[in-house]
């Protein structure tokens, strides 16, 4: 399994490379699939939805479809699986975690990644990059505790309903992005040294000029900002 994990996307060079090592070619060379589902359990999420299609857009790949999950359940496989099936790269947008979590377990996403990832690069931003986590296996009283994942306003409240708290567990490792932000309440070092005090397992914190490249098992942290590890296997330590 290939995946970049993101803050915001490809914010720097380093990480722009680190995605084009991953995909063994650059990107004007591959396909790429959008999963934008998370931003719409967002306030203006339709406007977050474009602004996204048009970043990835602009990076050039050489087809980009838009994949929205909630349609998936009105629609048989053949619309839209073999467009999945044959992409180079998933990009999976943030948002608000909790209704992407439950649209990927409520359809066939969660259950198709390990065999889609087998051949594409994962590339998540945000709550799309924590959905291949085991976090959010915790139950929401866990995660307003740790405070490892969003636990705000807009998850609480999550459209129709769907809210959920798993992740799909691909990878061993938890994950907080945006490490020293303002816009998602503390996030401070001696915040997330709190919060991994109270998971099990390694703990990144990265801010936004940094991403995790995770590929067959090796994980590599690509960055050019600030990034903490906690609870280190010692294999980690040098990471």
């Amino acid at each position: 399994m290939r995946a970049l994990l993101t803050s915001v996307g490809l914010a720097n060079d380093s990480i722009r490379t680190a995605l084009t090592d991953l995909l063994g070619r650059p990107i004007s060379e591959c396909t790429a699939v959008h999963v934008p589902t998370a931003v719409y359990g967002l306030p203006e999420g339709p406007t977050y939805a474009t602004e996204m299609t048009r970043y990835w857009d602009g990076l050039g790949w050489a087809d980009l479809g838009t994949l929205e999950l909630t349609a998936l359940p009105s629609l048989p496989d053949e619309l839209w699986r073999p467009a999945l099936e044959a992409a180079d790269a998933i990009l999976v947008a943030g948002g608000n975690s909790g209704y992407l979590s439950y649209w990927a377990h409520h359809t066939q996403f969660a259950g198709l990644l390990p065999g889609l990832l087998e051949k594409a690069v994962y590339v998540g931003v945000s709550a799309g990059s924590c959905l291949l986590t085991p976090a959010y296996n915790y139950d929401r009283q866990r995660l307003a505790e740790t405070g490892v994942y969003y636990d705000d306003e807009y998850d609480e409240a999550a459209p129709l309903g769907a809210g959920d708290s798993r992740g799909v567990g691909l990878v061993d490792f938890h994950l907080r992005p945006h490490l020293n932000s303002t816009d998602f309440g503390d996030l401070s070092p001696a915040a997330m040294e709190r919060a991994a005090a109270k998971v099990d397992g390694p703990l990144y914190a990265i801010d936004d000029q940094t991403a995790l490249a995770v590929a067959d098992g090796d994980i590599r942290v690509v960055s050019e900002g600030d990034w903490l590890l906690f609870n280190a296997e010692p294999d980690q330590e040098g990471s």
